[in-house]
């Protein structure tokens, strides 16, 4: 395909059963890769051939790999269904760029992501493309390499409005799932128990959430308030203190919501959500309640542990602060709460000072105080990143005994768990993995 791009592209269409064939082995990873390149999705290899891509308009792969979603019940289909998808979003021909923005394919995934007898895998990748459409920079790729090709290079698909409008059409159906009041299910862990577990689809709802709130779209959000998304959302990031990828996700939304150009937004956060009063209440309390009627109960007979969302809800209560400089509605909100004024001069300007890495006495390197960003770290930390695709993908790494440390070892023996139990030993594990192999290459 690289060297003999044209002739072989002449023959795949004067045989098109190939794609046909090649989409029904959609399952397995090496035939994925050829398919995002077959389909015009890799720009390095199309650059020179883009008048090979006409026989695309007449063909519907993009539909046929869609219906992988409910033709098949193997996650690992689901798993490269959505990656070559989302690879289109991020680089492709027009004819593709313009069908899969399209409110009728949009549609299409939405019907076979709420199916209720499809396993959760078809949502939760589903939405994956979703929010790809709606954010084409963003890293869900299992291959840094085909991330830099793709979107530092190539023509990234930008979802418009009639796309933004036929997501919203499900959107009610879609946030009926983030309430699982009769679920019986019953995780254990090793801070007491959950009752039901969040689970990967509701997280992956609550990213959807977040990256639609990035769009600046007016009916959007309008929807998201009447719904009561937001504060659905807001709510879980209280009952589950100890899953920090669902605190990253509803920081986001927060913040979208505080920074946006509405007014509207703002209040509703301050106002019908209560951010700061579930703030302080959550701060005051500090350890996980006995008495909660939440899905997250402590363990019998052990002292309750301490909430795992502290620092979020710190980074929370600065940004309101910061941003009540500029917003007359937030401050006006914040200094009329006596309850946060004081909080705030007793409790967050000491934890700030605390925090400080700079006022420890152990200090930090010098040259980290003066050193301006280059531009691997501009690109790196400009980024936002789809932190349950990276965890899967190094997970995956250290199931295949890429690392060896003994940490690592005992960590690869629990990945057989939910998420949720050891996530947080092993994510530890993959970022002192991940700053060694930045030092490295800086070095």
């Amino acid at each position: 395909m690289l060297r003999k791009t044209a002739p072989l592209m002449n023959y795949v269409q004067e045989h098109p059963e190939i794609v046909v064939q090649l989409v029904d082995l959609i399952g397995i990873t090496s035939v994925m890769e050829v398919l995002i390149r077959l389909i015009g999705a890799d720009e390095t290899i199309y650059s020179n051939y883009a008048d090979t891509m006409q026989w695309l308009e007449n063909t519907d792969v993009l539909g046929m790999i869609a219906d992988k979603f409910s033709s098949s019940d193997s996650p690992e289909v689901h798993a490269n269904a959505a990656e070559i998808l989302c690879a289109v979003t991020r680089c492709a021909p027009p004819s593709l760029a313009a069908k899969i923005c399209s409110p009728s394919f949009v549609g299409r995934l939405f019907c076979h992501a709420l199916e209720g007898s499809r396993p959760k895998s078809v949502l939760v990748h589903s939405l994956s493309v979703c929010i790809s459409l709606l954010d084409p920079k963003r890293l869900a790729s299992a291959s840094y390499q085909a991330f830099r090709s793709n979107v530092s290079h190539g023509a990234l698909v930008t979802a418009s409005p009639e796309t933004v409008d036929g997501m919203l059409e499900s959107l009610g159906n879609l946030l009926n799932l983030l309430d699982t009041s009769t679920a019986e299910n019953v995780l254990p862990t090793t801070y007491g128990c959950l009752r039901p577990p969040l689970g990967k689809h509701r997280l992956k709802i609550v990213e959807f959430i977040s990256v639609l709130l990035t769009v600046g779209s007016e009916t959007a959000e309008q929807e998201l308030i009447s719904q009561s998304a937001i504060k659905r959302s807001i709510d879980l990031f209280f009952e589950y203190p100890y899953n920090n990828f669902l605190h990253h996700h509803v920081e986001n939304i927060i913040v979208s919501c505080l920074e946006g150009k509405r007014t509207e937004l703002v209040e509703h956060v301050l106002n019908e959500c209560d951010i700061v009063g579930k703030i302080l209440a959550a701060d005051k309390l500090s350890s996980l309640s006995t008495e909660s009627n939440g899905p997250t109960v402590p363990s019998e007979g052990k002292t309750p542990s301490k909430i795992g969302n502290v620092g979020h809800m710190t980074r929370i209560a600065n940004k309101l602060i910061q941003l009540g400089n500029s917003n007359s509605t937030i401050q006006t909100h914040l200094q009329g709460n006596s309850e946060w004024v004081e909080w705030q001069t007793d409790v967050l300007v000491r934890r700030n000072e605390v925090e400080n890495v700079y006022h420890w006495a152990c200090g930090r390197p010098t040259s980290l105080h003066d050193r301006g960003r280059d531009s691997d770290d501009d690109d790196f930390r400009d980024r936002d990143y789809d932190v349950a695709a990276l965890a899967n993908n190094l997970s995956q790494a250290f199931r295949y005994g890429i690392y060896s440390n003994d940490d690592i070892e005992e960590a690869q023996g629990s990945l057989e768990r939910d998420d949720e139990v050891h996530l947080s030993n092993i994510l530890f594990s993959c970022y002192l993995h991940t700053i060694l192999a930045f030092t490295a290459i800086k070095c």
